[in-house]
């Protein structure tokens, strides 16, 4: 039987690597694109796979980049991090702050601003940038520790996660024909918890998503004369409300099933009333099965409240994209601990719960088998403490439950990793992790079960 390569050989080119990889993070921070629009993301972190020694392919599912590093027999572990930000106006105060504006219609789903077009605040809110410069790191890590593993890592940077829609599109555009196919896939993610520590799921990680878009019909015309016709705004914000209602009824309170609704488009100003209303809605359960159920109970409160205010059309209801629930299986798991434990420390490895969050990640590994033909994947999945010794401090609450409910979490204008702290502990928690799954010198596998 093979062993796990140690670390600590590896580890030790951190202290070269640490300085660029934060440079990298603060340029990207600067300057953010949209999901669809990650062009020179992208190309900057391709130039750093190149200079690490990977055979890079770009242009893989739109601005995807993919880079190999074979390093003799041994299993294939991909490891992943995304390119795109968020239209979301930055309020950090923080000096490398973006101040990015971007055209509407850079967002894969143009989805973002208003509805008649324009320009929208671009920032990383939900740490990607963070997760690239951390990969960036690890896989540069690997590059010069290679005497002390085997295997082959496939390092991704992939588009439009915030869409749902890159990783399907890597994927059909041949990832897995065009490069080595994995045995595992690893990613992780920032989250509202001190810097220099990660978080384990049981199993569950981020839930099963739909990207929905509902356009209701109205008849347009004068404010002055809106009772003669059918207002859109009014059959969306009705169906705001019916829909969560809704969803209530028709789940338990231990489904962990939501519908949210997350922008409203309408109209270009007060006195006129359109003749449409878009909105944007986010729908999320622990499984595919509920999410698909939760997805018919919104086409029904949008087909009862188009009938209920007369529209001249029946609204609308257009799923733009779906994600897999994210679950690590427990070999996997149990490695990945284990190789966190021993780098961090007991005192900085934490548990974590099952969230509503959801992202396509999942499709890289067995839960996208129908789409890329590979079973068998397995899946690894942590969570990356990003909060700054002083903001926990100062943070209201006494217990640690209290605090992550009171800090700015992902998506927030106010979210800010610390990257003094994030970088290095991101780059150790991805070496280590691809670590615990490649070969060493002296073998070909991994004791994680591949």
């Amino acid at each position: 039987m093979s062993q796990r390569p140690g670390p600590g050989p590896v580890l030790a080119a951190l202290p070269d690597v640490l300085a660029d990889c934060v440079g990298f993070y603060l340029d990207v921070h600067r300057s953010p694109e949209l999901s669809g629009a990650e062009e020179r993301t992208a190309g900057l972190f391709a130039g750093r796979l190149r200079a690490a020694g990977y055979r890079v392919t770009t242009g893989i599912g739109g601005h995807g980049v993919a880079g190999v590093l074979r390093n003799g027999p041994g299993p294939v572990v991909l490891l992943r991090a995304e390119l795109d930000a968020l239209p979301v106006r930055e309020a950090t105060g923080a000096a490398y702050a973006s101040t990015v504006r971007a055209p509407q219609d850079a967002a894969a789903d143009g989805s973002c601003g208003a509805a008649g077009g324009g320009v929208v605040p671009v920032s990383h809110a939900c740490g990607h940038d963070m997760h690239l410069a951390c990969l960036a790191g690890a896989a540069a890590l690997l590059a010069r520790g290679a005497a002390h593993w085997r295997g082959t890592a496939v390092v991704v940077g992939q588009p439009a996660e915030e869409t749902l829609t890159g990783a399907e599109a890597m994927l059909r555009d041949g990832l897995y024909e065009r490069l080595p196919a994995p045995s595992v896939v690893l990613a992780q993610h920032t989250a509202p918890l001190p810097a220099g520590m990660v978080a384990h799921g049981g199993g569950l990680m981020l839930s099963a998503g739909a990207m929905v878009t509902v356009t209701a019909h109205g008849t347009g015309g004068h404010a002055a004369t809106a009772h003669l016709g059918v207002n859109p705004v009014e059959v969306a914000a009705a169906i705001t409300l019916r829909a969560r209602e809704s969803v209530a009824a028709a789940f338990g309170a231990g489904d962990h099933v939501s519908v949210t609704v997350g922008a409203l488009h309408a109209g270009t100003r007060g006195n006129v009333v359109p003749d449409r209303a878009r909105l944007e809605i986010a729908v999320r359960a622990p499984d595919a099965a509920r999410r698909d159920r939760a997805v018919e109970v919104l086409r029904g409160v949008c087909a009862r409240e188009g009938a209920a205010y007369g529209c001249p059309r029946d609204p609308q209801v257009e799923v733009r994209a779906l994600s897999p629930a994210t679950v690590c299986d427990a070999p996997t798991l149990a490695a990945l601990r284990t190789a966190h434990l021993a780098a961090f420390g007991a005192g900085r490895v934490a548990g974590w719960p099952p969230s509503s969050a959801t992202e396509d990640f999942a499709l890289f590994g067995s839960a996208g088998a129908w789409l890329h033909g590979v079973p068998g994947i397995r899946t690894g999945y942590w969570m990356l403490g990003s909060v700054g010794p002083l903001p926990w401090r100062t943070a209201p609450g006494g217990t640690a439950a209290e605090k992550l409910a009171a800090l700015p979490g992902n998506h927030s204008p106010a979210f800010l990793p610390d990257p003094r702290l994030t970088t290095p502990a991101g780059i150790t928690a991805m070496t280590t992790g691809a670590l615990a799954m490649l070969g060493t010198a002296r073998g070909e596998g991994a004791s994680a079960g591949g």
